[in-house]
């Protein structure tokens, strides 16, 4: 079954960091720059109005969900965004995607039978 494929590709607390790092809009912001370019936290927390240490804790949930990677360059942290991470939130995203189409396909066979059952 569809569900024990996504079970068997990520765990359930892998599932839960995702989706709790991808519900903040100011993570998914961070996302978004880093996929495309290497940041440092410091030049992230300037794009933000909050402090370094807020960004800082930004960056960690983004790291514990396997979206982005830090590597220390001198005394800098440079955030980039995790490749194998992010496409294992498309495929989750798509396998759920997957799962609600075939739900919607068979209450429309249902509601179709339904229907055929009334014609005289």
């Amino acid at each position: 079954m569809v569900v024990d494929q996504l079970r068997a590709r990520l765990s359930d607390d892998d599932t839960d960091r995702l989706f709790h790092a991808l519900a903040d809009a100011t993570r998914r912001d961070i996302v978004a720059r880093v996929t495309v370019d290497g940041y440092s936290v410091s030049g992230l927390a300037a794009l933000y109005t909050m402090s370094f240490a807020a960004v800082q804790k930004h960056v960690a949930v983004l790291e514990r969900a396997s979206l982005v990677t830090k590597e220390k360059r001198g005394r800098e942290q440079i955030v980039r965004g995790n490749h194998e991470g992010l496409q294992k939130a498309r495929h989750l995203l798509d396998q759920l995607e997957m799962i609600w189409r075939q739900r919607a396909g068979r209450i429309a066979d249902i509601l179709t039978e339904d229907d055929e059952r009334d014609l005289p």
